[in-house]
């Protein structure tokens, strides 16, 4: 027993580091991080306009293409589930290349035929989990179709002129945002934050709360609607 007590010893210490690293990096990750303007978030200039009336809106630009974006998706649950009556939360599906098109279509249809809340994990699993060749549009609308969807219904959905004109408002904010990756929060049309400004998933989380809060300061200062 004596001659292994050394050994039992060693993994003690490295037990308690362990546990120690673990606790001080859960601290670390519930802190709330600091607003710094050009640093752990970026004003936009000129601000854009929102959608959200007179709510002070949260926007998500993602791809469904994008696997830090089904990884984020947890968070951005727990976002909507924090934000404030005057908040509310969307998405804005990002068009970098013609794949991430067919997947912000399908956002957009789906959201159209009253699906996307019902599909909008489900395809981020079927891409990133269970890797699916989602690939087409025939694919996506087969993959819809699944979901509950009538297929040819989807299709025609998807050229029609709502569609078409949300690409379109997509088209022209996301590079006004100055969004060049996924995902990206922009807060009421003025302020861009990600993980890496923020620091981590979670620290960006706190500085949604209080970058809201801001916001809704500075339309209750200037009188309300933007």
């Amino acid at each position: 027993m004596l001659k292994h007590l050394p050994r039992l010893l060693a993994a003690a210490v490295l037990t308690l580091a362990f546990n120690a690293c673990a606790q001080e990096q859960k601290e670390a990750a519930a802190a709330p991080v600091a607003a710094e303007a050009g640093k752990t978030y970026f004003p936009i200039e000129p601000a854009q306009s929102t959608a959200s009336g007179d709510k002070v809106e949260v926007l998500e630009v993602f791809s469904y293409a994008c696997i830090h974006c089904a990884h984020f998706q947890p968070y951005a649950d727990e976002i909507k589930a924090k934000l404030p009556a005057y908040a509310e939360f969307s998405y804005m599906p990002a068009i970098f290349n013609e794949a991430w098109e067919a997947y912000a279509r399908a956002f957009y249809t789906a959201q159209a035929l009253g699906l996307q809340e019902k599909t909008h994990q489900a395809m981020f699993d079927a891409v990133h989990r269970d890797h699916r060749q989602i690939r087409s549009f025939d694919d996506i609308a087969k993959f819809y179709g699944e979901q509950g969807a009538d297929v040819e219904k989807f299709k025609q959905t998807a050229g029609s002129f709502e569609v078409e004109s949300k690409l379109a408002r997509s088209r022209s904010l996301v590079p006004k945002f100055g969004v060049d990756g996924t995902p990206t929060i922009i807060i009421d049309g003025k302020y861009r934050i990600t993980a890496a400004s923020a620091g981590g998933y979670p620290q960006l989380v706190s500085l949604v709360d209080t970058l809201v809060k801001k916001a809704h300061a500075e339309r209750t200062a200037a009188g309300g609607k933007k």
